[in-house]
């Protein structure tokens, strides 16, 4: 239904109206591009739509202000991190009083035991430590199921996302073999070395991949979220455990962004029973944090399999880890911010997104799909709900995504900008939720109009 060169007239007046709106940014962006690559902190940045990325001038709840003093609804909250809202009350209070006493001095705090506890009760996982990203925490989940199952291979979903982890750059090619993800920069060894690709939803792969008896740990998200919402089947996920247990293969569950379906996530939604989990982002309030929990019987396996007198060498932990401020700021962001009425409130907000973009894709004609998971909702460029990760992939328009996107922007509204997803804080309201939805039916209604 879409008009390409309508589509191009369209993104070129947005951008037009960008460059009007964003002096400041610009200026900034210019003198960026001189002290850091593509002018950007991180290479990522550079996909933000508009011909630079906005400078943030302040960042409070649900709302951000740029440089220029434009004032934006924020649906994308740091891809998660700021799931909470930016700059949470509690958190900051909390961040605050620890700085006061210290930041980080490699010993633990009772906040540790409080923040461990709490996470065991949510998770059901009785054992945590703690990194400084959910991608460390995937990385030593992975290396302890190694030296648990003295085998190599790491199966993961197609399209997943799992942070900066090697393992996890790797997609199927046409005939179905584990190749190095297009963008996979410098990757140490070919990823069939390390890594089994399956697709998402998909018993009879999964099976195959594990009956080679090289398998030391399956790593996946309960639903996938980085490449679309991708829902499981029924019973894939329980059986996804059993087959697990029937190979010998730990089963670790990452849980950073699907967390949005409420306080343990779908772990604790559908009663599953994984040997590892794995979470950051959201759970600090900001702050960068991560954590990964264990079972007794894994926790025994690598007690046994490592000593004490070279356990600051395993490739495990950093400076960092378990530091002082991130477990304030974590005890504080679990017990104040992400509470059971707030999650509540979220989900409601993240149905109300939902059903606002649904009806104005059935207003105008566009067979395009939403898809929910909680507090977070998205919209794919295919009429029906995705199975696997390559099917969600193949559904996505780049060219469309980035008008969408600006179109929004200009308009006050920002989205992440790696797939059409909102995401719902404690501090958004239904006024927030209701203007998005008046501007994406507004938007819906001149994409079509040609």
């Amino acid at each position: 239904m879409i008009n390409r060169e309508h589509l191009k007239q369209l993104h070129a007046r947005e951008e037009e109206r960008f460059l009007a709106r964003t002096p400041k940014s610009r200026e900034l962006f210019g003198e960026a591009k001189q002290v850091m690559p593509g002018g950007v902190p991180m290479s990522w940045m550079t996909k933000w739509p508009g011909k630079y990325p906005l400078f943030v001038s302040t960042a409070q709840g649900a709302h951000f202000v740029d440089v220029d003093g434009n004032e934006y609804i924020d649906l994308c909250l740091g891809d998660t991190g700021s799931m909470t809202g930016h700059s949470p009350e509690a958190t900051t209070a909390a961040i605050s009083a620890q700085l006061k006493k210290g930041m980080t001095a490699m010993l633990p705090t009772d906040d540790a035991v409080a923040v461990s506890a709490e996470l065991a009760r949510r998770f059901g996982l009785p054992l945590w430590q703690f990194t400084v990203s959910a991608t460390d925490a995937n990385r030593h989940a992975i290396r302890y199921s190694r030296l648990i199952t003295g085998r190599q291979k790491i199966v993961v979903i197609d399209r997943c996302y799992h942070g900066s982890v090697d393992e996890t750059f790797a997609t199927l090619d046409t005939s179905g073999k584990t190749v190095k993800r297009e963008g996979n920069i410098g990757a140490p060894v070919d990823l069939d070395v390390t890594t089994r690709v399956v697709e998402f939803n998909d018993l009879t792969a999964m099976e195959a991949a594990l009956k080679h008896g090289d398998v030391a740990a399956i790593l996946m998200e309960p639903a996938m979220t980085n490449v679309g919402i991708v829902m499981p089947d029924a019973g894939y996920l329980n059986a996804v455990g059993e087959l697990a247990k029937k190979y010998g293969v730990i089963w670790i569950i990452d849980e950073t962004h699907t967390i949005s379906v409420g306080p343990g996530g779908m772990t604790a939604d559908l009663g599953l029973k994984p040997g590892f989990l794995t979470i950051g982002k959201a759970i600090g309030g900001g702050i960068p944090v991560g954590t990964f929990g264990m079972t007794h019987e894994i926790a025994e396996q690598i007690a046994a399999k490592t000593e004490r007198e070279v356990i600051d060498t395993g490739g495990i932990g950093g400076t960092l880890a378990g530091n002082a401020l991130s477990l304030a700021a974590m005890r504080a962001t679990l017990t104040q911010v992400l509470t059971d009425a707030n999650f509540a409130k979220m989900i409601e907000l993240g149905n109300r997104w939902c059903d606002g973009v649904d009806a104005a894709i059935k207003e105008f004609g566009l067979d395009w799909h939403v898809n929910r998971l909680g507090a977070r909702g998205e919209y794919l460029f295919q009429d029906h709900a995705p199975r696997t990760g390559g099917e969600a992939a193949r559904a996505g328009d780049f060219e469309l995504e980035q008008y969408i996107h600006l179109k929004l922007l200009n308009d006050g509204f920002l989205l992440t900008p790696f797939h059409n997803m909102a995401l719902m804080s404690p501090y958004t309201t239904a006024a927030d939720v209701d203007a998005h939805t008046a501007a994406f039916r507004a938007m819906c209604q001149e994409l079509v109009s040609n």
